[in-house]
């Protein structure tokens, strides 16, 4: 499938996608340096705030996706949840302290997680045995955001250094564009009839066996997969630059944004078992790499891999769950999945700040590249 022959909704969906993750990563790679370097908080509060985000974005994402297949609408949750995000991004910039950033952070997420399963349900619906195709293409439109958003970072840090607070207050903009653009989503219909009338409890009796051995094998995973901050942070200790670091993450970003439509093609054609039981050897490389790391030239290399990871991943997993289950279902599934790695992530986040503080960025590091290992060889030994 090319990409001129991808629906028009779709297309709408990535450049809302686009401009949302513009803004979000123009802040996302230096809320941890505003918060360690310029408010003074330790690390264990940089996971702690990453925890909280993830754990309300995880809940929402849940409660979200199940409400929408109820009502057969996904519109409504993308307009609102884009909306919050919007607002949310500029609070630090107004209010430059911790609580502030408390606040920005979580209400971002919790626009993230009412939209997330609804926005993933109305993708899928329009996938005729290319889901993976679509959810790279998605991928690959939010992930150039992703590289524009600290590349306008870097700039305004060199026209305006340190201001920071400057930077919180440009997000804005992108943001609304994005905003604008939800009221071109229309809805793909699901008839009454269809429409699940249980709580997830009963969604989870009644899904297939293959997704629920999928969901306990990804929280399982997620509780490995802390924030990315911690990625950030470990190259600027390595490179001293909070400029060179940001730089490694829009490098991974650009591969990310690259690879992400030919390995959901791959995926199609391959399995998805195969693209993501790889992504995942890929992740543990990285992180025995992240917890030896000395030298700044070699985090390129690691960046660069991280994005390889991350485009075997992140769109591979939801156009997988997409096949697993019925367009009226898919709400439900994408959300349940996303709740627990959610939860699991934020866990994750927390422990990886008290272990860094307690013991160094080595021991965090290589936990998760010694689980992510463990999973990936599962994924790939049971293709079933």
């Amino acid at each position: 499938m090319s990409i001129k022959k991808i629906p028009r909704q779709v297309i709408i969906l990535g450049l809302i996608s686009l401009f949302t993750d513009l803004a979000s990563e123009m802040l996302y790679p230096i809320t941890p340096i505003f918060l360690t370097a310029i408010l003074g908080s330790s690390m264990a509060v940089v996971g702690i705030i990453e925890g909280i985000a993830e754990v309300v974005a995880g809940y929402l994402k849940g409660y979200a996706g199940n409400i929408s297949d109820k009502i057969g609408r996904r519109s409504i949750f993308i307009k609102i949840g884009y909306g919050l995000s919007a607002i949310a991004k500029p609070l630090p910039g107004l209010f430059p302290v911790i609580t502030s950033v408390v606040i920005s952070r979580t209400g971002d997420r919790v626009g993230k997680g009412i939209r997330t399963a609804p926005r993933d349900a109305l993708l899928g619906s329009y996938s005729e045995g290319n889901s993976g195709a679509i959810f790279g293409f998605h991928r690959g439109m939010d992930t150039l955001g992703a590289v524009l958003g600290p590349l306008s970072s870097i700039l305004l840090l060199y026209l305006f250094p340190d201001n920071f607070r400057l930077i919180f207050l440009a997000a804005f903009v992108p943001s609304v564009l994005a905003v604008c653009f939800t009221f071109l989503i229309k809805d793909k219909k699901i008839p009454p009839t269809k429409r699940i009338k249980g709580n997830y409890l009963e969604f989870w009796r009644s899904s297939p066996e293959k997704y629920k051995r999928l969901i306990v094998l990804i929280t399982i995973f997620s509780f490995a997969n802390s924030s990315d901050v911690f990625l950030i942070l470990k190259s600027n200790f390595v490179s001293d630059s909070y400029i060179l670091a940001i730089l490694g993450y829009v490098f991974y970003n650009i591969i990310y944004a690259v690879f992400s439509y030919p390995l959901g093609r791959l995926s199609d054609k391959f399995g998805k078992h195969l693209i993501y039981g790889g992504g995942l050897f890929i992740f543990s490389l990285v992180y025995f790499g992240f917890a030896f790391i000395t030298q700044s030239f070699f985090f390129w290399i690691l960046f660069a891999l991280y994005g390889v990871y991350s485009a075997s991943t992140e769109g591979v997993l939801k156009a997988w769950v997409s096949d697993l289950v019925p367009n009226e279902n898919r709400g439900s599934a994408i959300g349940l999945l996303t709740m627990f790695s959610s939860f699991a992530i934020m866990l994750g986040s927390f422990a990886t700040g008290l272990l860094w503080d307690a013991f160094g960025s080595t021991v965090p590091f290589l936990t998760s590249a010694v689980v992510s290992l463990a999973i990936g060889s599962i994924i790939l030994a049971v293709r079933k």
